[in-house]
């Protein structure tokens, strides 16, 4: 997943899938149903290493079904013989569903996915050993809510995390884009696309790329009247005039391209407040120094 677990193209193991390994005695135990979750979630996973996302998907559909018999599964988690090695199971097809997800550019699924995930990480401590990815995907959860500008969750999600997490690269990478985009130092965030620690970042660093770009250019509209093209350009990270004027036509309807400028006039926000408003706020200020005086 995280590191390179092909399984191979004749034989599939759970052992290839996820760590710590299943014991052999407890696998050959197993009934039909876990052996072919067993051996859906290693086609899956080969699926998801070769991008052949259809039979990827077609594949979590089935896994999804097969996991609705597995009675050890939260949220019912019951202690069945075969609990330890359900679980472990489940786990790792949410995170191939995660890694799936994000390959076919799906956001709604991806969130479903990590949140159902997270499900696992923070309520089977104690009942299975940790997984080895977990904090690789938590980090992806960490800068989905930094792509989508949702900082506040952010920093919920971050105060969730062990202390030991912090040192994580991939926890590490996630906090240090953030101060990057509190800081508005963007030029670091377009920057850390080159440096993601692993594949599966690089979709959600475009997201963020477009978050910024949206940023900037609402700052743009209120600081400036108009900006040359050549400047505008340079300021959304654009490398053409062409991606430019595609931008505007797209997501900037109200900007306008004229002697060579774009111009922000029609994009400026428009005051609402007419006479009777300042009348009432006038109102309300005078009765708040009465009360002053009468307390």
């Amino acid at each position: 997943m995280f590191r390179d677990r092909l399984p191979g193209k004749k034989t599939y193991s759970s052992r290839a899938l996820f760590s710590p390994p299943l014991p052999r005695r407890a696998s050959q135990s197993m009934d039909s149903e876990l052996e072919e979750a067993v051996c859906k979630l290693a086609w899956l996973h080969f699926a998801c290493a070769r991008d052949d996302l259809d039979s990827g998907a077609a594949l979590l559909a089935e896994l999804k079904v097969l996991l609705t018999r597995l009675p050890s599964l939260p949220p019912l988690f019951e202690k069945t013989p075969k609990a330890v090695e359900e679980l472990k199971i489940a786990r790792a097809i949410y995170e191939n569903a995660v890694i799936l997800s994000l390959k076919i550019k799906d956001r709604e699924a991806f969130e479903r996915s990590l949140c159902q995930l997270k499900e696992f990480y923070i309520n089977t401590c104690g009942i299975i050993a940790p997984s080895p990815d977990e904090y690789p995907f938590l980090g992806l959860n960490l800068l989905r809510l930094l792509a989508e500008n949702r900082i506040a969750e952010f920093h919920t999600e971050l105060e969730l995390l062990p202390l030991e997490a912090l040192s994580h690269p991939c926890i590490k990478y996630a906090v240090e884009l953030e101060q990057s985009f509190m800081e508005g130092a963007y030029n670091r965030l377009i920057n850390a696309h080159q440096a993601v620690p692993h594949e599966t970042y690089v979709y959600l660093m475009d997201l963020l790329a477009e978050t910024i770009r949206d940023e900037v250019a609402e700052c743009s509209v209120e600081a400036y009247d108009y900006l040359p093209i050549s400047v505008a350009k340079k300021m959304l990270m654009f490398t053409s005039d062409q991606e430019l004027l595609e931008y505007i036509s797209e997501e900037q309807p109200e900007w306008e391209i004229k002697d060579y400028s774009v111009h922000f006039d029609m994009a400026k926000p428009k005051s609402h407040m007419d006479l009777s408003s300042f009348k009432l706020i006038r109102q309300a200020l005078s009765y708040a120094r009465e009360l002053e005086h009468v307390v």
